[in-house]
């Protein structure tokens, strides 16, 4: 899991503008796009050093791992000066995450264990990736509520360094509830895995 931050600064000037025209209220703009990497292999041994070998490298780790998410905070934001006061007007936060996800190339010609054993573990990379990316869009919301709600500030100058720490505050906070989700993850990987390959293995059972 990777994560970004860029929040542009309109001018005041501009930022009445947008108060004006009626274009301060914006919802949160999310974005999601999937990419592949392929891997080969015919065992289960091979597939996990594919994974290993070909997986994507993370800033946090310094590791490989079977599947990624890229996650990009933006926006935009304005400031409306009036009676002396600056307050924050229009706030369009943006949200891009990027899942990057392993794809086999030999599974359409698995059978058996083998087969059974990829689908389990590559529907719960997925699923894992998915919940990251709801995670991001949980704390990109609660971005756009935090900073519309900042008081008012005696000039921009310390309105912006408010928006700063706000931002700084939601960021942090996202992390760390991304970290505690991956810790989470690690502890019940191997119950999770056997849950689903029973599953799967009774679906596939022969009806009686």
């Amino acid at each position: 899991m990777k994560t970004e931050r860029r929040l542009g600064v309109l001018t005041a000037a501009a930022a009445l503008w947008l108060a004006l025209s009626g274009t301060t209220e914006a919802e949160t703009i999310v974005r999601k796009s999937i990419s592949y990497f392929q891997i080969g292999g015919t065992t289960a041994e091979e597939l996990d050093r594919e994974l290993e070998r070909r997986g994507p490298m993370t800033r946090a780790s310094g590791s490989r791992h079977p599947g990624a998410t890229q996650i990009k905070f933006g926006g935009e934001l304005g400031y409306v000066e009036s009676a002396g006061r600056c307050r924050v007007g229009s706030v369009d936060v943006t949200l891009d995450t990027r899942l990057v996800l392993p794809r086999w190339k030999n599974r359409k010609r698995a059978k058996g264990d083998i087969a059974l054993i990829w689908d389990a573990l590559s529907s719960d990379i997925k699923r894992h990736e998915e919940r990251h990316a709801e995670i991001a869009r949980d704390y990109a919301r609660r971005l756009e509520k935090t900073l519309k709600s900042l008081r008012p500030q005696r000039d921009c100058e310390a309105m912006q360094a408010k928006v700063t720490e706000a931002t700084d505050k939601v960021v942090a906070a996202h992390d760390a509830a991304q970290m505690r989700f991956d810790r989470v993850e690690a502890v019940n990987f191997e119950k999770r895995m056997i849950r689903i390959l029973d599953y799967r293995a009774k679906q596939n059972s022969p009806k009686n």
